[in-house]
C-alpha cells in the first residue's frame, strides 16, 4: 500500500504511545505509576455533567453550526474577555472536538510551503509536526533551564527573517512549567507588529499558575488582537479530557477560513457537549480554584522529591502541572532512562528528547496524579537508581561530565 508522501512529515504524541506500553506492562500484572500522561486525575465536576445529560434529554443531538453554537460562543467571547480584560465578539471564536484541531487549522490557513515558524523546544511535539505537515520550515526557539524555560526575547530576534511567518508560544507551558513574563510578551509583541507576524498564543494552561505568578496574553499588546490566535479549552482546567472541547479566538476574518477548515474535517462540535461547556464557563468556579491548589501542593511535593533523587535537579515549575528534571547526573541518556524507570521501577514518564532536541538530558513527570502516587512513584525511582549505582548527584555528574 502506497502512503503519500506528506504522511512521513507527521509526528505524534508519546504520551500515548508510552500510556500504550504502560496499559501492556499492567495487563501483563504489573504495576505501574501513571505520570506520564497530562490528563488531571479529578472527574468532571458534577454541575458540568449534569448540564450535559440535561442537554440530552432537550434534544442536543443534532448537526450544529461548524464554528459552535451561538450561544456557547457568545459564552467564551464574554467569559474569556472579561478574564483576559480584553472585548472578544462571538464572530471571533471557532468551538472545536478538542483545542489541538486549532493548532491545524491556524496553521494550514495561514502557512504556505516555505514558511517559517518559531516555535519553543522543548515544547509540545504537534507543533512541529502541524508546521511540517504544512510544508512550513520549523524554526526552534531554545528553553533553557538557567532562564527558567523561557525562550530569549533577543534570540526570537535573532532567528525572524523575511519568511518568518508565524511565532508559536505556550504559557504557562508543557513540559517545562515555564511562564512569559509581561515584559517577555511586550517585547514579542513589537516584534510581532514590526515584522508582520502572526502568533499562535496556547493558553491552555492558563489559569493553572502558583506562587502569584499570573498567565497574561499578548493579545493584550498594541497590534496584536488583528494578529493574534489564542487557543484554549476545557481538558486541564476542568478534566474534560475525554470530552474533547475547545476553541480559538482570533480576528474575524481568520475566524471564517478556519470554520471553512471544520466543515471540511469534522463539520461541527458535539452540540451536547458544548451545552456542558457553557456550564463549565459560567458556572461555579471554587471547582478550579480548588484543583489548582492540589496542584500546588502536588508540585511542591514532587519537586522536593525529585530533588531527593540521585542524579536528579529539578527547577520548580510556575504553571501547568509538569515537572522537567535535569537527569543528566544519572549518566544516563534521557530515552534509556525513562525506558528503564518505566520497565523496571514501574513508573510511567516521557523522555525529554520527545519534545524537541533540546529536552534532551531532562525527563517529564505529571504531577496530575494523587500525593500517594507521586511519593510512591518517587521511592521507586529512588530504589532504582540506587540499585544501578547512582549514589548521589555530585558524584554521578562528574562520572557524566
Amino acid at each position: 500500500m502506497q502512503i503519500a508522501d506528506r504522511i512521513s512529515r507527521l509526528g505524534t504524541e508519546t504520551s500515548f504511545v508510552v500510556l500504550a506500553r504502560a496499559r501492556e506492562l499492567e495487563a501483563q500484572g504489573k504495576d505501574i505509576i501513571h505520570l506520564e500522561i497530562g490528563e488531571p486525575d479529578f472527574d468532571t465536576a458534577p454541575n458540568i455533567i449534569e448540564a450535559a445529560k440535561k442537554a440530552l434529554d432537550e434534544g442536543y443531538t443534532h448537526y450544529g453550526p461548524a464554528a459552535g453554537l451561538m450561544p456557547f460562543r457568545k459564552t467564551i467571547a464574554e467569559v474569556e474577555g472579561a478574564r483576559r480584560g480584553l472585548e472578544f465578539k462571538p464572530d471571533m471564536v471557532v468551538v472545536t472536538p478538542g483545542a489541538k484541531p486549532i493548532m491545524y487549522y491556524a496553521i494550514m490557513a495561514i502557512i504556505n510551503p516555505g514558511d517559517e515558524v518559531l516555535y519553543p523546544n522543548p515544547g509540545f511535539p504537534i507543533y512541529e509536526s502541524a508546521i511540517e505537515l504544512a510544508g512550513g520550515v520549523p524554526v526552534p526557539l531554545p528553553l533553557t533551564e538557567d532562564r527558567g524555560f523561557v525562550f530569549s526575547i533577543d534570540d526570537v530576534r535573532k532567528k525572524i527573517t523575511p519568511r518568518t511567518r508565524m511565532i508559536i508560544i505556550n504559557s504557562p507551558q508543557n513540559p517545562t512549567g515555564g511562564i512569559l513574563t509581561p515584559e517577555d510578551l511586550k517585547q514579542l509583541a513589537e516584534l510581532a507588529v514590526k515584522h508582520d507576524i502572526w502568533v499562535l498564543a496556547d493558553e491552555i494552561y492558563g489559569r493553572i499558575t502558583y506562587d502569584g505568578f499570573k498567565n497574561y496574553t499578548i493579545a493584550s499588546y498594541p497590534g496584536m488582537m488583528d494578529r493574534t490566535i489564542i487557543l484554549d479549552g476545557f481538558s486541564k482546567t476542568y478534566a474534560m479530557t475525554g470530552w474533547r472541547l475547545g476553541y480559538g479566538i482570533m480576528p474575524k476574518s481568520l475566524a471564517e477560513v478556519v470554520a471553512k477548515l471544520q466543515t471540511n474535517v469534522a463539520s461541527c462540535t458535539a452540540s451536547f457537549i458544548q451545552v456542558a461547556g457553557i456550564e463549565a464557563l459560567a458556572g461555579p468556579q471554587k471547582w478550579v480554584d480548588d484543583v489548582v491548589e492540589e496542584f500546588h501542593r502536588r508540585r511542591d511535593l514532587i519537586v522536593e522529591g525529585m530533588n531527593s533523587l540521585p542524579g536528579f535537579k529539578c527547577h520548580k515549575p510556575l504553571g501547568a502541572f509538569y515537572v522537567f528534571p535535569n537527569v543528566r547526573g544519572t549518566g544516563i541518556d534521557s530515552k534509556t532512562l525513562a525506558s528503564r524507570i518505566l520497565n523496571e521501577a514501574g513508573v510511567a514518564c516521557l523522555s525529554g528528547h520527545t519534545f524537541g532536541k533540546y529536552g534532551e538530558g531532562y525527563v517529564r513527570f505529571s504531577y496530575a496524579n494523587s500525593m500517594e502516587n507521586i511519593e510512591k512513584g518517587i521511592e521507586r525511582i529512588r530504589k532504582f537508581l540506587e540499585g544501578i549505582g547512582v549514589a548521589n548527584s555530585v558524584e554521578a555528574e562528574a562520572v557524566a561530565a
